[in-house]
């Protein structure tokens, strides 16, 4: 049913790329859970080495997408809505810390966020799934960059926000209004020095949060 894959472009690295490729064959059902996934078969597929696609299926078992147990190798793990829903809370602490230290590197101008809210209003208008996706995120990377605190953005990154974002968006159609529209009233919070800045974003991140049991998306 689905098209064999092509081998990767050199773009991004090649562990993030075979990751992509990995999580994109989980979302769409490639691979369903319970299904083991074969290191060597995705090697062979790709045209790249073992070695870059176990250091991607490490990643993703930190993530808890995938579990490896002993001579069953490693397979989709189970998910449940509430594992999508456990990562907004904690999402939603980082960066309200993350709001309060960018404030002042933010204010008046937040021109670093301004690209993503453009790329937004496109992928809003074309209903572009994946782009809406990768601008949320590189939109939200910037603002945790911007705090100048690389603890915290390591954190923040080790979270796996692009793939768990995908996931509630495909899965549990987790839908804003206007993907562009939410945040570029962030972005002019920032602008304004509005000093419930910090507690704007915490909101704004609970509000992405999946909506339970089939209740509209907030």
């Amino acid at each position: 049913m689905t098209s064999p894959p092509s081998p990767l472009p050199l773009a991004h690295s090649l562990r993030e790329q075979i990751r992509e490729h990995i999580v994109e064959g989980i979302v769409s059902g490639r691979w369903q859970p319970g299904e083991r996934i074969v290191e060597r078969r995705i090697a062979v597929e790709l045209e790249v080495s073992q070695t870059p696609v176990r250091e991607a299926l490490r990643e993703l078992e930190a993530l808890r997408l995938i579990e490896s147990a002993t001579n069953k190798g490693v397979r989709v793990r189970e998910l449940s809505a509430a594992d999508l829903e456990e990562i907004y809370p904690v999402r939603a602490g980082l960066e309200q810390i993350a709001a309060e230290l960018a404030a002042p590197h933010l204010a008046g101008d937040a021109s670093a966020l301004l690209p993503h809210v453009e790329a937004l209003y496109e992928a809003d208008r074309a209903g572009d799934g994946e782009a809406q996706v990768r601008h949320t995120v590189a939109f939200h990377r910037e603002m945790v960059r911007a705090a100048g605190n690389s603890v915290l953005l390591h954190t923040w990154e080790s979270l796996g926000i692009e793939v768990w974002t995908a996931l509630s968006i495909r899965w549990l159609g987790t839908v804003q209004q206007s993907y562009a529209e939410e945040h570029e009233a962030v972005m002019e919070a920032f602008r304004r020095r509005d000093p419930r800045i910090a507690e704007l974003v915490k909101a704004h991140v609970l509000g992405c949060a999946p909506a339970p049991r089939g209740a509209g998306a907030g």
